[in-house]
């Protein structure tokens, strides 16, 4: 069914164990206003042939708090080849020799690039950092033919993120409904990660509870 064509409006329950979010499409066709050079507290580079542990370990500490699941539990050889395509790049900004933010673009679809990944560590959070990082990573983006620059975002993610991105130049232009399995109950995630997403575990259903 054509997407555009469903026009059910109303509640869909999920399974214990299942969790959904709404995810906004944000894209950018022209490179924004130049932004101020990076603080000399920071420093940003790209990073080539990145080593997959450490990748996976600063997805992890970045995304705990809002369920990024799919870079922690990727498989390893999985994980090498996507970060050795010469078609993905990722960028760092770091702090007195600390990595606190990256940036992962894909360019596999001629003229466009993806911003797969974007984010900084929860302690650089408010400090400026999400902002340098993002002129970093446009700068690197817009380059040779690129006439598209997008990403999403969603619910389950910083509650700042949309109005973070707009700001930045990018503009929403679909939502989508995503639904996962919770990776707190089936993938070693900290029951106490992302309290904002309530944690409903399959025993605590009540399936004739009427609502």
């Amino acid at each position: 069914m054509d997407p555009i064509a469903l026009k059910v409006n109303g509640y869909t329950d999920l399974p214990p164990g299942k969790i959904a979010n709404v995810a906004t499409f944000l894209e950018m066709t022209a490179p924004a206003a130049d932004s101020p050079a990076l603080p000399t507290s920071l420093v940003a580079r790209r990073v080539v042939d990145p080593d997959p542990a450490w990748y996976r370990d600063l997805i992890t500490e970045i995304g705990t708090p809002w369920l990024w699941a799919e870079i922690p539990l990727m498989p390893e050889e999985k994980l090498r080849a996507a970060l050795s395509s010469p078609l993905v790049e990722i960028h760092m900004v770091e702090r007195d020799g600390e990595t606190i933010g990256v940036a992962e673009l894909d360019r596999r679809n001629p003229g466009e690039v993806e911003i797969v990944i974007f984010g900084v560590v929860p302690a650089a959070i408010g400090t400026g950092a999400a902002h340098h990082l993002m002129s970093v990573t446009l700068a690197a983006a817009f380059r040779d033919d690129t006439k598209r620059v997008w990403l999403h975002t969603c619910t389950n993610d910083h509650p700042a993120a949309v109005g973070f991105y707009r700001r930045a130049g990018f503009v929403p232009y679909k939502f989508s409904v995503e639904v996962m399995d919770d990776p707190r109950l089936t993938a070693g995630f900290p029951e106490t990660a992302a309290p904002h997403i309530a944690l409903i575990k399959p025993q605590a259903a009540q399936p004739d509870r009427q609502d």
